[in-house]
């Protein structure tokens, strides 16, 4: 889903986790569209079990995924394995050979400009890589 009905969607999971996780990955969707004004938000993964799906941050290919679970709220980059990470912001999924992920946790804070740097540089990366061939 992807478009006003996939933010619609995001905006009801938001309300819906009105502790600190609802608090965090708003924050982190504010940074993602002004890092990257000319982002789309989609909603993946809808299942029985997880209704409201995974909100995603595309530009020319997936950015970012924000997940909530009870402990945190994990950020995982589709292509973070191939990106610079100076500030040190990655701290999960870190052996994996695709995606790097950041969990932030109850009362943790997130460098604000180290990830609107990541979310430029996923953007940038996305657009030097060459589209998909379709089948």
């Amino acid at each position: 889903m992807t478009g006003t009905d996939a933010s619609a969607l995001i905006d009801e999971k938001l309300a819906a986790l009105p502790d600190w996780r609802g608090a965090a990955l708003a924050r982190i969707r504010a940074l993602i569209r002004e890092a990257d004004p000319e982002v789309e938000e989609t909603v993946k993964w809808r299942k029985p079990s997880n209704p409201s799906g995974v909100p995603v941050w595309e530009h020319a290919g997936i950015l970012c995924t924000g997940e909530t679970y009870k402990a945190y709220v994990k950020l995982t980059f589709a292509k973070g394995a191939s990106l610079d990470d100076p500030a040190g912001i990655f701290n999960a999924s870190l052996d994996g050979g695709t995606r790097r992920a950041i969990d932030i946790r109850e009362g943790e804070t997130i460098d604000e400009a180290a990830f609107q740097a990541m979310v430029r540089a996923a953007v940038a990366l996305n657009l030097s890589s060459p589209a998909p061939r379709r089948r």
